[in-house]
C-alpha cells in the first residue's frame, strides 16, 4: 500500500472501521487519532490510460471529485473525533464511528482500487502469474472460473459496494466476498484485488450496461500489484 494512502494512523482507522455501526464509548477510547490528514494519492497513469475500457472522463471524475470527498470526510470525522476526545465525550466520539467507517473506508477502498489498474498492455490486463497463478487455480480451477466468480458477485451487490478477492491471513486460502457501500476489508482478511460496482465508476460510459463494465475492467487488472499484496 502507498504510504500517501492514509497520513492518518491506518490500525486506529482499520479498528475503528471494522463496522458500520457505532461502537461503544470504551471502544474509541484507546483510539487516538492525533496524525496528518488523509490526501489523495496521485495515479500513476493518465487519466485516459485506461480507454477504451475505462474512459478519461470517469477516471477524472472518480478520482478527482469522488474520491476527494472521501478524503474530505474521513479527515472531517477524524476532527470531530478529536475534538469529542478532548472534552472527554466519549459518546459523542463514539457518533461519528458510521462517517469514519464510510469516508475511511471510501479512501482506503479507493485507494487500493487505483492502484489494481494500468493502461492495457503496460501492466493491465493477461492475467496471473506465478504464486497467485498457482493459488487461483487451486481455489478456483483457473482464472476464467476467478473472473466468473467475481462478475457474478459484482452483478448480485444490490445498490452500491464492492467485490474483492481476498486472502485470510490467519489460515491462509483465497476467496471472493463482496462489501456494502464502503465498508472496508477487515480483520484476518487481506484484500488483494478490487472491483468497484458504485455507479460512479462506470454510468457516464456504460450506462445501465454495468455487465459490460465488469468484463471490461479485466483488461486493464495490474496482476503484478495484486500478486505482491498476497502473503
Amino acid at each position: 500500500m502507498a504510504s500517501s494512502l492514509l497520513r492518518t494512523s491506518t490500525s486506529a482507522l482499520r479498528a475503528a472501521t471494522r463496522s458500520a455501526k457505532p461502537v461503544g464509548a470504551a471502544g474509541l477510547a484507546g483510539t487516538s487519532f492525533v496524525r496528518g490528514k488523509a490526501t489523495l494519492p496521485d495515479l500513476s497513469y493518465d487519466y485516459g490510460a485506461l480507454e477504451p475500457h475505462i474512459s478519461g472522463k470517469i477516471m477524472e471524475l472518480h478520482h478527482k471529485n469522488h474520491h476527494q470527498t472521501y478524503v474530505n470526510g474521513l479527515n472531517a470525522a477524524v476532527e470531530q473525533i478529536q475534538e469529542a476526545q478532548a472534552k472527554g465525550d466519549m459518546a459523542k466520539a463514539a457518533s461519528f464511528a458510521p462517517l469514519l467507517n464510510f469516508h475511511g473506508g471510501g479512501h482506503i477502498n479507493h485507494s487500493l482500487f487505483w492502484e489494481n489498474l494500468a493502461p492495457s498492455g503496460k501492466g493491465g490486463g493477461g492475467g496471473p502469474e506465478g504464486e497467485l497463478a498457482k493459488e487461483i487455480d487451486e481455489t478456483f480451477g483457473g482464472f476464467e472460473p476467478l473472473r466468473k466468480k467475481m462478475n457474478a458477485a459484482l452483478a448480485g451487490i444490490q445498490g452500491s459496494g464492492w467485490a474483492w478477492l481476498v486472502q485470510d491471513g490467519e489460515k491462509g486460502g483465497l476467496s471472493v466476498i463482496t462489501k456494502a457501500n464502503q465498508d472496508p476489508v477487515t480483520g484476518s482478511l487481506k484484500p488483494l484485488l478490487g472491483i468497484d460496482a458504485w455507479e460512479h465508476a462506470y454510468y457516464l460510459q456504460y450506462q445501465n450496461r454495468k455487465a459490460e463494465y465488469f468484463d471490461a475492467v479485466w483488461n486493464v487488472v495490474n496482476w503484478e500489484t495484486v500478486g505482491k499484496r498476497m502473503s
